[in-house]
């Protein structure tokens, strides 16, 4: 089976792609972490101005990159929805119940 001369594109395709896959996962690993810091110290889950600085730094990222800007927005977008509901349901996970399991 003949690869038309593009193993060695794939090659580093895959090595690109197994380094995304490992960074992706740090970044995740560092939001729980964040999420329980958040957790020990009272400080809200959601911090839109945090949110706004690093959507703007990854925009201008990407363009450095020449990235399409709707890439790089929609990127942008799925790792902080994901990155904000893995914080919020580990902070809920950690919140005093208060109570509510006595019965």
């Amino acid at each position: 089976m003949s690869d038309n001369g593009l193993e060695p594109f794939r090659r580093r395709l895959d090595v690109i792609d197994d380094e995304i896959a490992r960074l992706l996962g740090e970044r995740l690993q560092i939001c729980r972490e964040v999420a329980v810091h958040k957790s020990e110290h009272g400080i809200p889950m959601m911090q839109p101005e945090r949110v706004k600085v690093v959507r703007e730094r990854y925009l201008a990222r990407g363009a450095e990159h020449d990235l399409p800007p709707e890439f790089s927005a929609d990127l942008f977008d799925l790792l902080i929805s994901t990155t904000c509901r893995l914080e919020d349901e580990l902070m809920d996970e950690l919140a005093p119940q208060d109570g509510r399991d006595a019965a």
